[in-house]
């Protein structure tokens, strides 16, 4: 892999291996494009992206951030799974097909392992799209080595959600990929920081993710959007989820308390939680180097390593003096995994001795 400078931008020039390679995959429920990278040789990491999102603009901050290609690349194929009508230029679904359900879309991935003759399978989802994996790992544990979640959902929805979703949904219905709703959709995934206001410029990230809204198709984002409003409650099938989980959840995030809820229920013998300062829902595109130590130690548990050397001969900067000393305990390591914080809290106050 090489790299080259020029002004703000990297640019990087992948192996021809890596070229991305698109395969449309006709299921029960519908066909569904899923987008292979890398050497199919290597063990499967399938995505499932959030609302409205693709890998392009759910996961592409992180698997295209140098440090990664050491990490994920090296160690995985990776499988883009993109939910039904969400692939770029893709036409509006029949209005005579029956709306799916979040089952389906479950469904839809084991029948995409199966076409592919894929066994276990290493899992990265994003807000509903983590929804959607961890219902398929309870559904199918034997089909799931483990699972990496951002800003996960696990519960119904609450009434604050379910009102946002009933407006985002009537405004999908009646006026398409509208102003409003994009500014709906970025405060999703974004922070108020990187989403900018009056005095202070959105960031670059939030200004091509609005981009790419564009070319959604407003009735495909409608069906995805009701699925998703109509999900069941997983948190008591969560004590029977069988795989280890790390879960990224920004701190501005709002579905943060969603996070904390469903790591209390998996437990930490099984779960780490890793809460990313100032950062929205999407850790992977608006912080994606907070991701990389963490998953680099969780990957271990795994049997899983970084590559030590890029092409131009250097070593990774990920090196044991980078590493905060908590991250290097057995527990972090894969034993037992436990909560991590990207921030310090302050130490506790002395109490004067007698």
């Amino acid at each position: 892999m090489a790299m080259a400078h020029s002004g703000d931008s990297i640019a990087v020039d992948m192996p021809n291996h890596l070229i991305e390679k698109e395969h449309i995959i006709i299921t029960g429920h519908g066909p569904v494009s899923v987008i292979v990278y890398g050497d199919q040789e290597k063990p499967p990491l399938i995505t499932y992206p959030d609302l409205a999102l693709n890998h392009t603009s759910c996961f592409r901050g992180l698997f295209f951030c140098p440090e990664s290609a050491s990490l994920l690349l090296h160690n995985f194929c990776i499988y883009h799974i993109t939910p039904p009508g969400h692939e770029l230029g893709a036409a509006s679904i029949s209005i005579d097909d029956s709306v799916p359900t979040v089952e389906d879309f479950s469904d839809q991935i084991l029948e995409v392992l199966n076409h592919f003759r894929l066994g276990s399978v290493m899992c990265m989802g994003a807000m509903a799209g983590a929804y959607v994996l961890t219902l398929f790992a309870l559904k199918y544990s034997e089909r799931v080595t483990g699972l990496i979640l951002v800003s996960p959902l696990c519960r119904a929805p609450t009434w604050n959600e379910w009102f946002y979703n009933k407006f985002m949904s009537n405004l999908l219905y009646y006026y398409g990929m509208s102003d409003l709703l994009k500014e709906f959709l970025l405060h999703r995934y974004f922070s108020k920081e990187a989403c900018g206001s009056l005095q202070v410029p959105e960031s670059d990230i939030v200004r091509s993710c609005r981009k790419l809204l564009d070319e959604r198709n407003s009735i495909n984002v409608w069906r995805y959007l009701q699925a998703i409003d109509r999900r069941p409650d997983l948190t008591e099938e969560l004590e029977n989820l069988e795989c280890r989980t790390i879960i990224f959840v920004g701190d501005s995030s709002p579905f943060h308390a969603e996070a904390l809820h469903m790591t209390a229920k998996l437990g930490r013998k099984c779960c780490a939680l890793v809460e990313v300062q100032a950062c929205g829902s999407i850790v992977t595109e608006e912080q994606p180097h907070a991701t990389l130590i963490p998953l680099e130690y969780f990957l271990k548990g795994f049997g899983l390593y970084r590559s030590c050397w890029f092409n131009n001969g250097h070593r990774s900067c990920l090196g044991p003096s980078c590493i905060k000393p908590e991250l290097l305990s057995p527990q972090s390591m894969g034993v037992k995994l436990k909560r991590i914080k990207t921030r310090v809290s302050p130490p506790p106050p002395r109490t004067q001795q007698s």
